[in-house]
This record gives structure tokens, C-alpha cells and sequence, in this order.
């Protein structure tokens, strides 16, 4: 394997834009050699120059739309081809819908249910079958604060964000003997296209102010090498949080409701 000459992988999935993009390139600065998977052959060519410029790594780019079902199964067996054991993981690509669910278009719902929960848990699963038999490695999922409340007007990436969390903490006290560890990453509303890819420029959420990507993926690297289980960006989304694990979940739905809702 390419590692044997004690290079370090980070194989990053949605890393040519928002927080993907900077955890690229924080790992970059930390001498991981990079993989970036993307739907875009343009977007990866671009991030590829940029990446190289600046840091004395290799990037490898794989085009693979992972809202496919089977996208998973070839990433994997792109890595495989080139002889690489992947040090880290990092499910970074998601998308949201933004509306109300019985009006949602379904197919889109079902995308986003296989890109942020089917494809996400495949590469878990592939990936992390590597890791321990080699007991070194570590996962970091790309989660939200809405993965700790339910969400109206986004009912859907709310619930696979759940998914995430859940999925991974069972996940890290399984492999709780080894050397391999899992981190959820959960940002709250976040400067980076993901409210225009999900048509959600109309929401009063936008009003608010918006997190640094680049501050997110430095919590969220942290994190990682640190080994810690989940880490919640920013005080105001910790606050939020904290707040929203004592009330009812109905209770918490309401005010999501009022916050996600189309401005007047």
C-alpha cells in the first residue's frame, strides 16, 4: 500500500465546497495526503489546483454522485485500486430539501435519504471493516445541531441527521476496545451554499446570523484528533442544543417550526 511509506490519507466526501472544503484544507496543513469525492469534475479540478498550490500533498479526486445507489460501492473500490488504506473518513456531503413534507417532491426526498443515510452509512460500514482490521483509524461524520430536534420545513434532513448521530454513537461504543475512533461534527446554520441547493433562501432563518465555515471544520478537526464523540459548533448552537434536550420534543418542534418558516 501506498501508506507503507508512512503517508497519511483523509478520504473527504463533498470536499470542494463548505465545510468539506475547509477540512480539506486543514488536513492538508497537517500532511494528510487527500482523496475528494464530488458529483463535479470541474469543482474537484479546481479544488485539486488550489489544494496543490498551497500544500505539499497529493490529491486524488473521484467524480461519484452519491446520491446514487452504488456510488458508495465505487468509491471504495476506487481506493482499493490505488492501494491506499484510508486514515480518515470524513461524510461530509448532505443536502436538505426546505418545505413543508406532504408538498415535498418525493423522489428529491429519497435522494437525499440515500446520499445523507444510505450512501453515509455504506462508507462507514466499508471503511471501518479496513480500520479495525488494521486497529488505527478514525471516522468523522458531518452531523447538525438538527440532528438533536425534530424540523419542520425540513422534516426529512432534520430525521437523517438523527440518523447520523444515533448511527454513529452505537457505532463508537461497539469499537470502544480499539483503536478506532467515530466524531460527529454538529454546526448550526452554516455560510456555505447549502441553503441555495436546498431552496431555502426564503427562510426566516436567514436572518440570523451564520457560522464560519472555516470555524466549524477547525471544531470539528479538533474534535476528531482529540477522539472525542460529538462536538457541537459554537456556543449559541450548544445553548440551543442544551436548551432544546430539556423542553418536549413538541415543544422544540414549534420553535423550529417558527425559526424555518418563510419570512412574511
Amino acid at each position: 500500500m501506498k501508506n507503507e511509506n508512512l503517508k497519511k490519507y483523509a478520504l473527504i466526501t463533498g470536499g470542494t465546497s463548505g465545510i468539506g472544503l475547509e477540512l480539506a484544507k486543514l488536513f492538508a496543513e497537517n500532511n494528510y495526503h487527500l482523496i475528494l469525492v464530488a458529483r463535479s469534475l470541474d469543482a474537484l479540478a479546481q479544488t485539486k489546483t488550489m489544494l496543490t498550490d498551497q500544500y505539499a500533498v497529493e490529491v486524488l479526486t473521484f467524480a461519484q454522485d452519491l446520491s446514487k445507489p452504488g456510488s458508495a460501492q465505487a468509491v471504495y473500490e476506487f481506493v482499493k485500486e490505488q492501494h491506499i488504506f484510508v486514515d480518515i473518513l470524513v461524510n461530509s456531503a448532505g443536502q436538505g430539501e426546505y418545505g413543508l413534507f406532504a408538498q415535498a417532491d418525493l423522489g428529491r426526498l429519497l435522494e437525499i435519504i440515500q446520499l445523507n443515510v444510505a450512501a453515509l452509512t455504506e462508507l462507514t460500514q466499508l471503511f471501518l471493516k479496513d480500520m479495525l482490521a488494521h486497529d488505527k483509524g478514525k471516522i468523522l461524520q458531518l452531523g447538525s445541531i438538527a440532528s438533536e430536534m425534530p424540523g419542520p420545513w425540513q422534516a426529512v434532513y432534520h430525521a437523517t441527521k438523527a440518523f447520523v448521530l444515533s448511527l454513529s454513537e452505537a457505532i463508537r461504543e461497539e469499537i470502544a476496545d480499539t483503536q478506532v475512533s467515530i466524531t460527529v461534527l454538529e454546526p448550526g446554520a452554516t455560510d456555505t451554499d447549502f441553503f441555495n441547493k436546498a431552496g431555502m433562501t426564503t427562510s426566516k432563518i436567514m436572518d440570523s446570523k451564520l457560522s464560519d465555515p472555516a470555524k466549524v471544520a477547525a471544531d470539528g478537526f479538533k474534535a476528531l484528533m482529540e477522539g472525542k464523540d460529538k462536538v457541537v459548533s459554537g456556543l449559541k448552537n450548544k445553548i440551543f442544543v442544551s436548551a432544546s434536550n430539556i423542553l418536549p420534543d413538541a415543544a422544540v418542534a414549534k420553535q423550529i417550526n417558527k425559526m424555518q418558516k418563510p419570512k412574511e
